[in-house]
Order: structure tokens, then C-alpha cells, then sequence
């Protein structure tokens, strides 16, 4: 069985992490001056990193070399999702007063680190604020909101950015290149939109579709695994909106329903599109913000089709002139 391609291209050392220099730049820096913190926290989307530097900086630190099968008994990895108990953290303080084995520097790495109770926050406290010499704390957390200010306080605070769709696509030639996959441009941009801004998601897809024609894949093929609506239909429906043609808009959301399109994922699209237009248009604002509430919606569909249909008048609506062809920031027509 082959290795997944997100594991196979995962950064190996700092230098190596893409889209987030304003992080590693730092870390490096402090590396090379031996100004190692005792704990820093890493916080951000999920895909963008944070395991993969937590993981390289604990090898850094400590001179060691990285791959993904090191293993040292002086770097600790913990999840908190399902360490987070009191007594976890409370067993967690006596082992930290043990010397490191023979590395410089004892790590622990707690992912998810959110994910602890609060009795455990105020035991992990207690260690922040005294911690031993030989130890260094790396946090990671995808919900920095749910962390204590007290915890917030004691460490050195590091944000992740999600992936920039032309980064992403730039990290995706790079590595359908080496893996001789045929695939055109316009499709790597077209996984990098719908991947969250998570390079993990972006380079799965890839791996995803790499089987999924003889031919180069094309942008065409991408939609049609990601069960995307067609751009024409994306853009005859922002046009009926504006035409406020009632029976159109109903007929294409039917349309792309029964072409395996969910009301979840058109509604992105129509967001994807919107945003295009929203400075020069900035009366398509209210649409804007009902369809951000198609995804939280129980039933989506009806709430698209609301989001749609809310301030439709008598008149038409002349402050929203109809759109060009909407096709993802390209301007190709299919």
C-alpha cells in the first residue's frame, strides 16, 4: 500500500513549512540564540501546521534530527481530548521534575490542548508558572477561545494562518509534479479554494483524484468528484436573484439537488462568487450574510432557497446589476 501523499510531502524541518514564515522565521531565531521559551502555544485552523512544527521544534530544540518515525523518549506527545482529566495533568507535573533521559531539554507536546477541564487548567497552571528548567511546554489548539487567560498569560502565542488558496496551489504543482500526476492548473486552484485553507485537506484531495482520469485532470473533473454545481448554474442563479425570478431560482436549486449538489455546498459557491463582486457591489451584502447561515441551518435547503428569495420586490432590484460568468476567479467559459 502506498503512503499518503499528505505524510509523504510533510515538512521535515522549519525551513520546509510552508505559508506560516512569519512563525518560523521567529522560532529559528531563537533557536540559533539558544532563547528557548518554557512553553509556547500554537494556535489555528486545523491542516495549516501546528503538529508538524510542535513536532520539528521539540526535535530542533533538543539538536535532534526529524522524521516522521523519530521517536525520543525525551519528546512527549499528549492529547488532550483524551488526557484531560485532573488526575492526567496531576501525573502529568510529578513526571515533568524527571530529568530528561539524555537530551537537553524535556518537551511535551499537548495537542488539542483545549480539550482540558477546568480543574485541569488550574493543575497544568501550577506548572506554567514554575515550570523546571529542563522542560518546555508546546500547546496546540484549533479553539484558542476556550483557553483560560491565566494560561494565555504564561505562554509565547503563535497564529497560524489558513493556507492561501495560491500557496496551496503552488505546494500542489510542486508535489503532482514529483508524483508525475497530470493535472491543469486550473483544477489545483479549484482544490486549493475548497480546502478550507488547510494544506492537509488540499494535498488529500489531490491524492483523492490522482486516479481519477487517464487524461490530465481538468477543472471539470474536480467539480464533478467534489459534487460542485456546474459555474454556469452558479452564475444563473446570482442573475435570477438580481432579475428577483422566483421560479428560475427554485428551478436551478432543484436543478443542482438532483445532480448531487447539496444545498451546503452551493451555497459556498454562491459565497465563493459573491465575494468577487461584494466591493463593487456592496447592496449583495444582506445575500452575503443569509447564505453564511445556510451551513449552521438544520434544513439548508429551505434556508437557501430563503436566503435567496428574503427582499425579492415587485420591482426589479436595479442596484444589483447582473453578474459576468462566475468561474472561481477565472473568467473561463466551459
Amino acid at each position: 500500500m502506498g503512503q499518503a501523499l499528505y505524510r509523504k510531502y510533510r515538512s521535515r524541518s522549519l525551513d520546509e513549512i510552508i505559508g506560516q514564515s512569519h512563525i518560523t522565521a521567529i522560532l529559528k531565531r531563537a533557536i540559533d540564540a539558544n532563547r528557548i521559551a518554557h512553553a509556547y502555544l500554537l494556535t489555528g485552523p486545523k491542516g495549516v501546521g501546528k503538529t508538524s512544527i510542535a513536532r520539528i521544534l521539540a526535535h530542533e530544540i533538543n539538536k535532534l534530527p526529524y522524521s516522521d518515525e523519530s521517536s525520543h523518549l525525551d519528546i512527549v506527545e499528549i492529547d488532550a481530548a483524551s488526557n484531560n482529566s485532573v488526575e492526567d495533568i496531576r501525573d502529568l507535573r510529578e513526571r515533568v521534575q524527571i530529568a530528561p533521559s539524555s537530551a537537553e531539554k524535556k518537551i511535551y507536546i499537548i495537542d488539542e490542548v483545549h480539550m482540558l477541564s477546568k480543574s485541569a487548567f488550574n493543575a497544568l497552571l501550577k506548572t506554567l508558572e514554575e515550570p523546571p528548567e529542563h522542560v518546555v511546554f508546546i500547546l496546540a489548539t484549533t479553539d484558542v477561545d476556550k483557553l483560560p487567560a491565566t494560561i494565555l498569560s504564561r505562554v509565547q502565542r503563535f497564529n497560524f494562518r489558513a493556507a492561501i488558496p495560491a500557496d496551496n496551489a503552488k505546494h500542489l504543482r510542486t508535489i503532482a509534479d514529483a508524483e508525475g500526476i497530470a493535472i491543469d492548473d486550473d483544477a489545483l486552484s479549484l482544490i486549493a479554494e475548497r480546502s478550507d485553507g488547510s494544506f492537509r485537506n488540499s494535498v488529500s484531495l489531490l491524492d483523492q483524484l490522482r486516479h481519477a482520469s487517464d487524461e490530465s485532470i481538468s477543472r471539470e473533473i474536480v467539480e464533478r468528484v467534489l459534487g460542485l454545481a456546474d459555474s454556469d448554474i452558479v452564475t444563473q442563479l446570482l442573475n435570477a436573484y438580481a432579475e428577483d425570478d422566483l421560479g428560475k431560482i427554485v428551478a436551478l436549486v432543484d436543478h443542482t439537488e438532483a445532480y448531487g449538489t447539496p444545498a451546503v455546498i452551493l451555497a459556498d459557491q454562491l459565497i465563493a462568487a459573491l465575494r468577487q463582486h461584494i466591493i463593487d457591489q456592496p447592496s449583495l451584502l444582506p445575500l452575503l450574510d443569509r447564505l453564511l447561515e445556510v451551513r449552521r441551518s438544520a434544513w439548508p435547503y429551505i434556508k437557501l432557497l430563503t436566503a435567496l428569495t428574503a427582499d425579492m420586490s415587485s420591482q426589479p432590484r436595479k442596484a444589483v446589476p447582473k453578474l459576468r460568468h462566475y468561474r472561481h476567479h477565472h473568467t473561463h467559459q466551459r
